[in-house]
């Protein structure tokens, strides 16, 4: 979201986002938040903190800098905004961040375990494995420990492109998702949470399935991402 937009269209867009990852099936009670980045403005918009879903509103959205500093605020910032933070500065193509706790997915992470791109329903959106993060040390969690979250997603993905595989699993934790746009993160959140689903089961009937090969997993991702990508109408 590299345009300047109005800080009312950016509240709304974060809203529809939270909003989605519920009607999705992705978020349960208040575990899960979403945020987006108005970089030309330097503004960050994110879901307050425990604040039930049908409660929120536009206002509810609270606004912070880069730096995490908030501005005219009535409420407090999701309490996972520092690992926002950290992916916003690391992962410049990246507009927003949505974290869930969405079953399978958190299955997959709880289980140490990445989700390999099994089939084209994957390779439609993420060109490669889906990776795990090690688990954070001892003193990661006991200082800054939602800084250290984020500082371990990008650990972890020193040898891969975040545009490219637009997903993580926490250790232990869940998934953190992003797209260049609230709703192409969204879009992302729900497609893993199916591929999640789709690989657990694989491995309930084969516990070491193979990968598609390379040539079919490029065939589908860049068919909708890549620079001649031919999947939908032109614009």
């Amino acid at each position: 979201m590299g345009h300047c937009m109005s800080l009312q269209d950016l509240k709304q867009a974060v809203l529809e986002a939270n909003l989605a990852t519920v009607r999705n099936g992705l978020v349960i009670a208040t575990f899960g938040n979403a945020s987006a980045i108005d970089r030309a403005a330097g503004q960050i918009v994110i879901k307050p903190s425990g604040v039930p879903y049908d409660e929120m509103t536009t206002e509810s959205m609270v606004v912070t800098d880069l730096e995490g500093r908030m501005t005219g605020n009535r409420l407090r910032p999701s309490s996972d905004l520092d690992t926002h933070l950290v992916l916003y500065r690391a992962f410049q193509g990246i507009g927003a961040v949505i974290h869930t706790h969405s079953t399978f997915a958190t299955i997959m992470a709880q289980s140490l375990m990445p989700i390999p791109p099994l089939g084209t329903t994957h390779a439609d959106y993420f060109r490669g494995t889906i990776p795990v993060t090690r688990h954070l040390a001892p003193d990661e969690i006991s200082h800054n420990y939602v800084r250290a979250t984020g500082e371990v997603i990008v650990e972890t993905f020193r040898d891969i492109d975040p545009l490219e595989v637009p997903a993580v699993l926490v250790a232990g934790h869940g998934p953190f998702v992003w797209g260049r746009t609230p709703e192409e993160a969204v879009l992302n959140a729900t497609i893993l949470e199916e591929v999640a689903r789709f690989a657990w089961h694989c491995m309930m009937l084969r516990p070491d399935p193979a990968p598609i090969p390379n040539a079919l997993l490029d065939r589908h991702f860049l068919r909708k991402h890549g620079a001649d990508a031919t999947y939908g109408q032109p614009g």
